[in-house]
């Protein structure tokens, strides 16, 4: 009585009318089977059958998606039995096998009486389904029985086993069904050869057909050995608490999905999520709180595409086949459903969420999750719940102010770099005019005999000298001809644009030499028109850089120089327009390259 009040009402519905059906069949299995006189070979082959079957229950066979134990090879036995032997044996070989395998292994009593009253009435079916053809040995009319009787037996069985699964879980009937029939149809139609093998060989030898046996447990037991390998593995790859993918399988899924990609010629998104204030949750509501809030923001991200748990609070989903526009309707659907939740003692949560996508915004799969990552930053920082798509010229600087004040300088000039590309995808020059400009600089600083980390600051500000073009319409900018006077005054502001934009990241005194590397040693450059040794000597290296690179780039509306004409050109404005120790020392540095002597008045 104590099991029972447990068990909720509609449970009690299914399980009491199964468990005394299969009662009464067991019963009236004893009783016909009592009453038939069987030869000698019968009741051996009873026996053996039960031997077997009470082993095959022992071990049954995993399945990826079943979420019980398994399928059990018990089937070809119950099967096999109620066709040679009739209804009652098979009823009683397969509810035997599993009521001593079961009650071994201490499961709980109802379940135990449960389950064996579902195979008992799965078998007395299948029997009086086959009955008109009992006895006919014609290989056709086995054929029929064997077919006939494995589908009977699957099918009350399914209809039982779902019908308690659906009211344990209060799930609908027909959608339990057909999961459990999706995951289970296969194995069971083999079985269900196995059933018709088995058929024949009793008929031809009995002794014979006891070979069966260990194939069958041998394909059990390599089975059940692939399946605790491929859950050890898929662990592996899994987060604990989630049930997501974990870090080292999104790193692995986002390489296999972006050389598909490469192949078939479709874009990919990467959206990095990252609860809002989880920290806070944490500390008010404590750990386990904050351990279902992740759990419940895992199945709002499994409805957006395939989720991952990269640690503590941060999650990616990614979108094959997601362009920017799909990718950024995907992204604020993922924000705006976990935003409805509302959990228990918490309330409300919210994210924050940066895209990127291939190939708009690179190949690699570091450098795409690094740029998603520099979006997500910058919607945490508009005040987060937003989702934020991964532009260079917002990102990008975003990104540069964050790693401005913390050590990491190689991350810093990484995304210096991909900033300096989306300038120079705009501009006229060919190539990548801002990293080799950066590189020319830094070694002129070098030559100069610059500590370090001036060096490095030199080639930071020189990646960045051209920034404020972001700003510039792109006509100005491509324009084949020569510009008019106020698209000269447009495209001269781009300094003080650039100096606006770099001003707040804290790298002195990177912003102050963007803003003057259009200064002139003579006074006449701009914009404030200083002169000699008021200009910054970090802006006058990028200015000599920059006028040798774009002398020696290929442009639409200027021939380009040879490397010794362009220095010469240097050489020949030392003094005016350049500050005559810079052009020396680079003269020194790139005319021992290009074996020329150059000397500066």
């Amino acid at each position: 009585m104590s099991a029972r009040a447990g068990i909720p009402p509609r449970l009690l519905a299914v399980i009491a009318p199964v468990c005394f059906g299969g009662f009464a069949v067991v019963l009236a299995a004893a009783v016909s089977l009592a009453r038939t006189p069987e030869s000698l070979t019968t009741w051996v082959g009873i026996a053996a059958f039960l031997v077997a079957s009470t082993i095959a229950e022992r071990f049954p066979v995993p399945l990826d998606g079943v979420e019980a134990n398994g399928v059990s090879l018990t089937f070809v036995f119950a099967v096999a039995g109620i066709v040679l032997f009739g209804w009652a044996a098979g009823a009683l070989i397969i509810s035997t096998s599993l009521l001593v395998m079961q009650l071994l292994e201490h499961r709980p009593r109802i379940r135990v009486i449960f389950n064996a009253s579902v195979l008992a009435i799965s078998a007395a079916a299948a029997g009086l389904a086959i009955l008109p053809w009992r006895g006919d040995t014609d290989p056709r009319v086995l054929v029929l029985q064997v077919a006939l009787c494995s589908l009977v037996y699957y099918a009350v069985n399914m209809l039982l086993v779902s019908s308690v699964l659906a009211a344990s879980g209060g799930q609908p009937l027909v959608p339990t069904i057909r999961k459990n029939v999706r995951w289970t149809i296969v194995p069971f139609t083999l079985m269900a050869s196995g059933s018709l093998t088995l058929v024949v060989l009793w008929n031809r030898s009995p002794a014979l057909s006891i070979a069966l046996v260990g194939p069958l447990l041998a394909i059990a037991l390599y089975q059940r050995s692939t399946f605790h390998a491929l859950k050890a593995m898929r662990l592996a790859l899994t987060d604990p608490l989630t049930g997501l993918g974990n870090h080292r399988h999104f790193h692995e899924r986002l390489q296999q999905t972006l050389v598909e990609a490469e192949e078939q010629k479709l874009p990919v998104t990467v959206c990095l999520v990252d609860i809002d204030d989880f920290k806070r949750i944490n500390d008010r509501f404590g750990h386990p709180s904050g351990d279902r809030v992740l759990a419940q923001v895992s199945s709002r991200l499994r409805q957006g595409g395939e989720a991952f748990r990269l640690g503590g609070d941060e999650f990616a989903v990614l979108l094959p086949g997601h362009g920017e526009e799909a990718a950024l309707t995907a992204g604020n659907s993922i924000v705006d459903r976990i935003a409805g939740m509302k959990l228990e003692h918490v309330g409300s949560v919210t994210v924050s969420a940066g895209i990127a996508t291939y190939p708009a915004h690179g190949v690699g799969r570091d450098e795409l999750i690094r740029l998603a990552d520099s979006a997500l930053y910058w919607a945490k920082e508009r005040g987060k719940n937003r989702v934020r798509l991964y532009r260079p010229d917002v990102v990008e600087l975003a990104e540069l102010k964050r790693l401005a004040a913390g050590p990491d300088r190689a991350a810093r000039y990484r995304a210096a770099a991909s900033l300096a590309k989306a300038v120079d995808a705009r501009d006229a020059y060919t190539g990548s005019h801002s990293q080799r400009v950066s590189e020319l600089a830094a070694r002129i600083a070098l030559q100069l005999g610059a500590d370090a980390e001036l060096v490095e600051l030199t080639r930071l500000a020189a990646s960045l000298h051209d920034l404020g073009k972001l700003a510039v319409p792109e006509e100005i900018l491509r324009k084949p001809g020569p510009l008019t006077d106020p698209e000269r005054m447009v495209l001269e502001r781009h300094p003080q644009i650039g100096f606006r934009m770099l001003e707040s990241l804290g790298v002195d005194p990177v912003a102050e030499w963007v803003l003057h590397h259009h200064e002139r040693w003579d006074g006449t450059g701009y914009p404030d028109g200083l002169h000699g040794d008021s200009i910054p000597l970090g802006a006058r290296i990028i200015f000599v850089a920059d006028a040798y690179d774009a002398m020696t780039s290929e442009r639409v509306y200027q021939r380009r120089l040879t490397d010794e004409e362009a220095l010469q050109e240097l050489t020949r404005c030392a003094g005016t327009q350049f500050d005559p120790e810079v052009v020396a020392a680079f003269a020194a540095d790139l005319g021992a390259e290009l074996d020329v002597s150059i000397s500066v008045a």
